[in-house]
């Protein structure tokens, strides 16, 4: 059996592998990757709109890996859609790069269950092979952290230079054309961010488990008189 402190700490390392896994599973279901406002700039031209009249012409958009929600304001009133970005969304996309985020996050989830196995594992029984104590941590740990790392780099990538919001925000439109006016990351990317943090977390607890500590002595024995052949003698 492990230590006290071994023990404490895998079984610590456990609950962050648990927490990371959670957050990578949560960022690729929920919605929330990408929000933003977006112009509608026909129906602005069409009734040259001053600026404060903009606010009419200005809705609201929101996405994710595979669906998401725009709500366009062409002087008509609030029109909300629904967005989905498989099967037919993906093709006018950048669609490798698409899928390459898809398939990091399901990798780094892969990773972060096995470095969860091993982390129960490490908690119960002591291994007798190096690839299934620590080393093998640092390496599933570390492997899922970079794929984590990817797509998170992949989907800024198809953000900042694909125009990725501008791309979703305008198809199947035929009459009006969107503009991006403003965009900005939400909480489902950060999740993905704050799992590939949690990783590194995880590195530095299976690290702090190799610290050895002092034991306690026995006071008992330390306190035993000592038995000399003077004192034999009397």
């Amino acid at each position: 059996m492990p230590s006290l402190w071994k023990q404490l700490t895998f079984s610590f390392a456990t609950l962050l592998c648990v927490l990371s896994a959670t957050l990578l599973l949560v960022a690729l279901a929920t919605e929330r990757w990408v929000s933003g406002r977006i112009l509608c700039g026909t129906g602005a031209e069409l009734v040259s709109a001053n600026c404060s009249e903009l606010d009419k012409f200005t809705g609201h958009i929101y996405y994710g890996l595979f669906q998401g929600q725009k709500t366009r304001r062409c002087g008509l009133g609030n029109r909300s859609t629904k967005i989905y970005i498989f099967p037919t969304l993906v093709q006018t996309l950048n669609t490798g790069l698409h899928v390459m985020v898809i398939v990091f996050l399901l990798v780094a989830v892969g990773f972060t269950l096995l470095s969860l196995s091993f982390s129960i594992y490490n908690a119960r029984k002591v291994p007798y092979q190096s690839i299934k104590g620590p080393t093998g941590l640092y390496i599933w740990n570390t492997i899922a952290g970079v794929f984590g790392s990817l797509a998170v780099l992949c989907f800024l990538a198809a953000v900042r230079h694909h125009r990725l919001t501008e791309r979703v925000s305008n198809y199947q439109e035929t009459l009006f054309h969107f503009s991006i006016l403003d965009e900005r990351l939400d909480w489902s990317f950060w999740l993905g961010v704050a799992s590939v943090a949690t990783h590194g977390v995880v590195c530095v607890v299976v690290a702090m488990s190799r610290i050895k500590l002092p034991k306690p002595q026995n006071k008992k024995q330390s306190e035993q008189p000592t038995v000399t052949a003077e004192v034999l003698m009397y």
